[in-house]
């Protein structure tokens, strides 16, 4: 048995040293110290010699084990960095090669002109205040002269939260417009106030080239003695040649919102075709781009502003519509779609 032993060893140790590769090595763990491995046979044979025998060839059988299980470890270290050698030589890497561009990140096209409309109206003055998306009806239309069963509430297709209140009363919502912020501002502030408010709107309306049922927009808001229409006037064609060149034009033309009198909508001469008339200004060689007005004294009232001392102005400006005439983009829908070959454009 002790012949046999020994010969087991010069056997395993002159295989292993022959092996060069992962597989072929693991062939060789299982074939002498596996479960059922030539070495493992042998000490279980053990039990059935003389306990003298027994001892003796015992400790000779652990002792190779102990060897072959050292010699197992040393070869399969060697073997791994043998294989990894392989790989790096085989892929070598040039440092003298350019490497490979990474990406670069970018504002969200409509973050962009939100924070251009802003820096225009802070450079004149204003300071830039946000509020809450869920709003009460109070300040999205009741403090707006806006009351319930007004007609003019058709003008904002609401989405109302499932929210009741004590009375049977349906007054949270999405709000429609961030005009409710004029209310919140001047509650909590005396004149002279001078705010814009960007953020999200919500509308509920069939979406199409031109309509979102969530879009962005930036509301404004001046208050002090003796401000007119002509303050107005002159802030809205200052914001215009910011945004779109010194030498833009703009028109004020009437129009009707529910808490401003007297109401306009203010438009730039078409850039394109520089009031030639083209598909883009629809033939007339005007572009809408904002609709504003005096406040209402009734809106000033309702935060105990009084009409006779003080008057203001507000215009509200949609984001996507100036980034979509800017640019020449056709469809408001590209602005949320998430397709980056539109918004690498920016």
């Amino acid at each position: 048995m002790l012949d046999r032993i020994e010969e087991l060893k010069t056997k395993a140790i002159s295989e292993l040293s022959a092996i060069t590769d992962s597989r072929k090595l693991e062939e060789w763990r299982i074939a002498y110290l596996g479960r059922k491995g030539a070495l493992t046979q042998i000490l279980r044979g053990l039990s059935a010699m003389p306990v003298e025998e027994r001892r003796a060839l015992g400790a000779v059988a652990n002792d190779i084990k102990a060897l072959l299980e050292g010699s197992f470890a040393q070869r399969q270290q060697a073997i791994k960095e043998a294989e990894l050698a392989r790989v790096v030589a085989a892929g070598r890497l040039d440092v003298t090669l350019p490497g490979y561009p990474s990406p670069v990140g970018r504002l969200h096209p409509t973050t962009q002109m939100v924070r251009q409309i802003c820096d225009a109206f802070v450079a004149m003055g204003f300071q830039v205040v946000e509020g809450p998306e869920v709003e009460w009806d109070y300040y999205n239309f009741e403090a707006l002269n806006i009351p319930q069963y007004h007609p003019a509430r058709d003008m904002w297709d609401t989405l109302w939260i499932d929210y009741t209140g004590p009375k049977g009363e349906r007054n949270m919502l999405l709000r429609t417009h961030t005009s409710p912020m004029q209310i919140r501002v001047m509650e909590k502030t005396r004149p002279p106030v001078r705010v814009v408010v960007p953020g999200k709107c919500y509308r509920y309306e069939a979406t199409d080239a031109t309509h979102e049922s969530m879009f962005y927009q930036v509301e404004g808001l001046a208050v002090d003695e003796n401000i007119s229409l002509a303050d107005l006037k002159g802030t809205l064609f200052e914001f215009a040649r910011r945004l779109f060149g010194p030498e833009r034009r703009v028109r004020f033309r009437c129009d009707y919102f529910p808490f401003v009198e007297p109401g306009v909508e203010m438009a730039i001469d078409c850039f394109a075709c520089e009031g030639g008339g083209c598909r883009l200004c629809a033939g007339s060689g005007w572009i809408e781009i904002l609709g504003a007005g005096m406040v209402h004294p009734d809106v000033l009232r309702r935060v105990n502003y009084d009409p006779e001392v003080y008057t203001g102005f507000a215009f509200g400006v949609g984001p996507e519509r100036i980034a979509m005439l800017k640019y020449g983009i056709e469809d408001i829908r590209l602005f949320y779609g998430n397709d980056l070959r539109f918004l690498r454009q920016f």
